[in-house]
């Protein structure tokens, strides 16, 4: 499955900014980073999942979002980019 996830981590406190590190390095770990704070993640269900478990347990759900869009398989190859864009190689070997 396709999965596009984007989060809003609350950086005002030291807590806040290792929350932030600790998101991003997770989904760092299960796809690549296509803006800031926009990932694109292909992985299986059992890996969503766990994915989406690790998540919850990082953040604050008081003051942090973390959005997970399930896309259509392909939608990551029919993607437009506009701009200073690379084409990250979801098919190949995510090397961390």
């Amino acid at each position: 499955m396709e999965l596009l996830i984007t989060y809003d981590i609350d950086t005002t406190t030291p807590e806040g900014e290792r929350r932030l590190r600790r998101v991003a390095t997770t989904c760092e770990g299960h796809g690549h980073r296509v803006q800031k704070s926009v990932f694109e993640i292909i992985c299986t269900p059992a890996q969503r999942l766990t994915l989406e478990d690790t998540l919850t347990t990082l953040i604050n759900p008081q003051t942090d979002s973390i959005r997970i869009y399930q896309l259509d398989r392909g939608t990551f190859t029919n993607t437009t980019h506009l701009g200073n864009a690379t084409t990250p190689p979801h098919h190949g070997a995510l090397i961390l």
